[in-house]
């Protein structure tokens, strides 16, 4: 990304910076109402949605508003807006709330909040923040991933490791019959249940080798997470092996994808990179 493409001289360093500092405080009203009694409801797709969606989508506009005036806020939370109104956007921040409402309500601590900016269709920008957890996984082009401490220490992020036996990670509500005949090509392999965009996480921290998603997200689900992925020098790429890409159509839905952080695993799956 061109740094004369950002708005107002800023950097993506400050926003960076800044965008963690966002989803910590959108962290703390999200603990605020986890501690106390809750109520659910249920949203046209019959997914849960709280209290604390909603009071960390109010906090997080306003909050980016404020930084970066004019750029355009999508969250999951806003209104729809339509695709000849979002076709306009070169840049722009994309924002999950609460990414694992289910986990939320679980009360497993296995959630987080998500905030990315995205440039020319692709994440350029990557926060995930675990409230409970206390750890924030940051990225942005060309300046690497971290993962910080509640105390706010940095630790880079590179993936490295390289196992025999591979690590799956997956989902703790999305298990399949069909995954399993996915993951048949990996041969013997572990599976490492987590919920939320904390799957990639495992994935940028070499804790986990594989991520595959078979079934629905959309794009506030991954973005962030997908730049923290990419900047440590992973992948995530549909099955037909393209970087997933933000923004190019009515729908807001991704196609089904595949997290690795090493390229030799896709052979196995039978999975060929495309042409990025």
């Amino acid at each position: 990304m061109n740094p004369d493409d950002l708005p107002e001289g800023l950097s993506l360093e400050h926003l960076r910076n800044n965008a963690c500092l966002i989803a910590r405080q959108a962290g703390e009203s999200i603990l605020a109402i986890y501690e106390q009694g809750f109520e659910v409801l249920e949203k046209d797709d019959r997914s849960p949605l709280t209290e604390a969606d909603m009071a960390a989508h109010r906090l997080i506009v306003s909050a980016l508003k404020e930084l970066t005036p004019s750029l355009p806020v999508l969250s999951e939370e806003s209104e729809q807006i339509p695709y000849a109104v979002r076709a306009g956007w070169r840049t722009y921040w994309l924002v999950d709330p609460l990414d694992g409402t289910r986990e939320f309500v679980k009360r497993n601590g296995e959630f987080t909040v998500n905030i990315a900016l995205i440039h020319d269709n692709e994440p350029v920008l990557g926060v995930v923040h675990a409230p409970v957890l206390g750890v924030c996984y940051q990225a942005a082009r060309g300046l690497g991933a971290q993962r910080l401490t509640a105390e706010g220490e940095p630790e880079a992020l590179r993936i490295s490791r390289r196992r025999t036996r591979p690590v799956v990670a997956g989902s703790r509500s999305h298990g399949t019959e069909r995954m399993a005949d996915f993951l048949a090509g990996l041969g013997e392999h572990e599976y490492l249940s987590m919920g939320s965009s904390l799957k990639f996480c495992l994935v940028a921290e070499g804790r986990a080798d594989i991520y595959p998603r078979l079934g629905p997200t959309s794009e506030w689900d991954t973005a962030a997470a997908q730049c923290i992925v990419t900047e440590a020098g992973g992948l995530v790429l549909d099955l037909q092996g393209h970087p997933l890409r933000c923004n190019t159509g009515e729908s807001l839905l991704n196609p089904e994808f595949i997290v690795v952080g090493d390229e030799r695993w896709l052979e196995r799956l039978g999975i060929v990179r495309g042409e990025v």
